[in-house]
């Protein structure tokens, strides 16, 4: 398992499609993952600290764990099949919880919670950026940098992801 830092989500054009970009902490990958609007506007929402005036669903789960004194120790992006990427919660005490990715990670940014990925899927699914396309990796920093979370409104969820 490699950890990883969320970078952030865009949406890929022409397909309007949100994804939220993943990189290898201690590595050169980018891990891609194609994510619904809704899952892509709340992940914008942690990474900005947008506070909504009601809670998500992310932010409901995060005030339960906190109220029943248990805590998320991983997320894990397990496998990737037919294009389906899958994860997995692991709480304390051991107790593991299959979710998709997106509301895995949008978790994990609520409770600062490490994100890890399976290396048979950064080998089938991630990109390699060598050092000298960093720059193209900085414009995309800055066009986050750029884009609000209302800016996925309105798409439906992805079928990629489950």
């Amino acid at each position: 398992m490699c950890q990883m830092d969320v970078v952030g989500v865009r949406v890929e054009m022409p397909s309007n499609q949100p994804i939220v970009l993943l990189r290898e902490v201690d590595g050169e990958r980018y891990l891609p993952i194609w994510i619904g609007a809704v899952e892509a506007t709340a992940i914008a929402f942690a990474q900005q600290g947008v506070v909504p005036a009601r809670p998500l669903t992310h932010d409901l789960l995060r005030d339960v764990l906190q109220a029943l004194d248990r805590s998320l120790e991983q997320v894990r992006i397990t496998e990737l099949t037919e294009g389906v990427f899958f994860a997995v919660l692991a709480f304390d005490g051991g107790v593991e919880v299959s979710a998709r990715p997106s509301d895995a990670i949008a978790l994990a940014l609520r409770t600062g919670t490490p994100i890890h990925c399976a290396d048979a899927v950064l080998v089938e699914a991630g990109i390699a950026v060598p050092d000298e396309q960093e720059d193209e990796v900085e414009k995309f920093r800055e066009f986050l940098d750029q884009i609000s979370p209302d800016d996925f409104l309105g798409g439906a969820s992805a079928p990629e992801e489950q």
